[in-house]
């Protein structure tokens, strides 16, 4: 039998990248007026429903913010 070759766990977001998202989702958070028990790093105490309202809004942000970009640099996006 073959020995297989372990792979060594790789960092897949920078750690700038990491916080970036991180502050993002906070601002996230505050807009939709989340429990402020977030703030310490702890989203336990939240309901799922407001978890994915959170990252449903930080998607849709991504997006407008990435559309805006392609409209500004590269002469528009056409959907």
């Amino acid at each position: 039998m073959a020995k297989r070759k372990r792979k060594k766990n790789r960092l897949l977001m920078p750690e700038a990248a990491t916080e970036a998202m991180n502050v993002f989702k906070y601002e996230m958070a505050t807009e939709l007026g989340m429990n402020p028990a977030y703030e310490k790093g702890y989203w336990g105490n939240l309901a799922s429903r407001e978890g994915g309202a959170v990252g449903g809004q930080t998607v849709r942000r991504m997006i407008a913010e990435a559309e805006e970009s392609l409209n500004q640099h590269e002469g528009g996006f056409k959907p």
